[in-house]
């Protein structure tokens, strides 16, 4: 895997995660993953995290760029999951992947299609 971006996590959501993660029965290997890039985020306050940065309830614009195809989704924890179509688990391959990161950056993750390339376009 090539380089991943720094990135940027409220101790909010940070907390929400860790809390998620632990009455969760995700697969080793992907909490392991989660974990990770937790362990490799700078944490801020939520009032320090810049508007351009990927967080929980944040709705995101992303690339994938294997397929071309080009996502709007809403980040959303574990115990926030509903039924509509526009909302994406931070603990899906994708959203674990794009969690803190900025507009602009890229980062390369195992989804279930194998290694994917995504790219943030937008964050609203």
């Amino acid at each position: 895997m090539s380089i991943k971006p720094n990135i940027i996590i409220s101790t909010v959501d940070l907390a929400i995660i860790e809390n998620s993660i632990e009455d969760s029965r995700l697969p080793k290997d992907f909490q392991d993953a989660l974990e990770t890039e937790l362990a490799r985020a700078n944490i801020v306050a939520p009032n320090a995290l810049p508007a351009d940065v990927i967080s929980l309830g944040r709705r995101v614009t992303f690339k994938i760029t294997e397929t071309g195809q080009i996502l709007t989704r809403k980040l959303i924890s574990p115990k926030q999951r509903n039924n509509e179509d526009d909302c994406l688990s931070v603990f899906a391959p994708l959203g674990a992947a794009l969690i803190g990161m900025a507009v602009g950056q890229t980062i390369q993750w195992a989804t279930h299609r194998g290694l994917e390339t995504i790219e943030v376009i937008s964050i609203a």
